[in-house]
This record gives structure tokens, sequence and C-alpha cells, in this order.
């Protein structure tokens, strides 16, 4: 409610946040000596947020020892910069190595920050989005997510059922209105429901503009424009907090009314 961070949202989600989480919180609590090095983990998972990484990959880019990005990862974490996804497989195994995962700011905005702003067309517009619907997400301690991934074949959000390890459902995330034209892009949504017997709940797929529901090779297919989805589902969350895994069946399934 601030006016002179209404002015310059921008610099005080950079200088009041990041960097006193980065340069000195992170440092003081965890006895941190390489600040520069910290910075650096964090810049690049920042420009890769919403992209599947591994621990090779970013200690070659960020210029990090692996050991050393595992606690930093650790604390990044634990001061609510980042969240890690893990992957499962088609069938809804984990895999006893996580050498490759998700990493999502937990909030769009500190990407725009550190590297301008985009576009609703830019090239990263589609991992934002997804930043975004995380970003959401993180409120709810009561909702196991995954995203899966095999051979050619992804599915962005999975929720596993806590007792069981199996998947409750399933959110495909798009900023584009094209699966609903071209539904052929839902396939790997068709294997993964079918694979693991979810092929009668409906299946929610999120696009830039379209709302509606289609069926497809013996699936129901719900199309909510991403930005409707993320306000409903930030707004049941915060509304049932800790009771949201107790909402109607229709609710618990996609998080939205």
């Amino acid at each position: 409610m601030s006016p002179t961070v209404q002015e310059d949202p921008g610099r005080y989600i950079k200088s009041d946040i990041i960097d006193k989480v980065l340069l000195r919180d992170l440092p003081s609590l965890y006895g941190i000596t390489d600040i520069q090095e910290l910075n650096r983990l964090f810049t690049t998972l920042a420009y890769n947020t919403g992209n599947e990484i591994s621990l090779e990959g970013i200690a070659q880019t960020a210029g990090v020892a692996k050991n050393t990005i595992k606690k930093y990862l650790e604390y990044l974490e634990a001061a609510f910069l980042i969240r890690r996804v893990n992957r499962i497989d088609k069938n809804s195994r984990r895999f006893q190595r996580a050498t490759t995962f998700k990493v999502y700011l937990t909030n769009p905005s500190m990407r725009s920050v550190l590297f301008g702003e985009i576009d609703e067309n830019g090239p990263a517009i589609g991992h934002l989005v997804e930043t975004a619907i995380f970003s959401q997400w993180q409120h709810s301690r009561s909702t196991s997510l995954h995203y899966a991934r095999w051979g050619s074949g992804e599915v962005d959000i999975v929720s596993l059922e806590t007792r069981t390890q199996k998947p409750n459902w399933i959110v495909e995330v798009k900023w584009s209105d094209r699966a609903f034209e071209q539904p052929s892009e839902l396939d790997n949504c068709v294997e993964f429901a079918k694979a693991n017997d979810i092929s009668g709940h409906r299946v929610l797929i999120t696009t830039k503009t379209i709302t509606a529901e289609k069926e497809y090779r013996g699936i129901t297919f719900e199309f909510v424009p991403s930005s409707l989805y993320a306000y409903k589902l930030g707004a049941n969350i915060l509304r049932n907090q800790m009771k949201f895994a107790l909402a109607a069946p229709q609710q618990r399934l996609t998080g939205i009314d």
C-alpha cells in the first residue's frame, strides 16, 4: 500500500527483497562466505524458472560445485525465494536419484526485475505463466505436486495422493489457445491419464483466452484461461487454507470452482 513502493515496485523487489535476503539474511543465517557464488546461482535459477534443470548442468552454468548447489538450494527454499518440483515417470514412479528437477521462483516478478520485463509473446512467457501458477500452489501445504516426463512426453502438474502416491489430478499449463483447436497436443495428457487410471477425471488445460470443454480420446478436457485459473486457485487456497483438501470434488480435482 506504500505510494513509494508503487512508484517503483521493481526497485523494491530487487533491493528490499532479493538483495537483502541473498546478501544479508542467508549469509548470516547459514554462514555463507561466498556471497557472489550464491548470487550467481540464484541469478541462473531465476533466468531458468520453470525449466527442467540438472545439478550437472546448473553447476556448469553457474560455476558452482554440485555439493554446494545442494546446500544453496535448501537455503533458497527456506528463504521462500524458490520452490523445487520433483519429477516422476509416466507411471507416477519417483526416481531414486533426483538428478533432474524443476525450479520455480516463488514470484515471477523477480525474473522481470533481474532481466527486464517481457511482453505477452516473449520467449520466456510460457515458463513465467507456469511460475505464476506454482506461486499460488505454494500456499497449499496439503497438496503434493510433481511434474511427469518420459521419453518425449510431459505433464506440467501432477498431484499425488499422500497415502497411496497415486495421481489425483493433472493440469497442463499452456499460454496459447492452440490445444483447443489441435487436440493432438493433448496426447501426452491422454497417455498419462490412461496409464494411471485417472481417465475418468476431467483434465484441466490452461489457455490464453479460451474457456470451454471438449471430449478427446475418451477424456473430458476443461479449458480455462491461465490468468483466471491462477486467480481462482489463489482465492480458493487462501479461503480454505488447510481445509482445501476437503473441498468439493470438483474443486479438489483442479483447485478451482
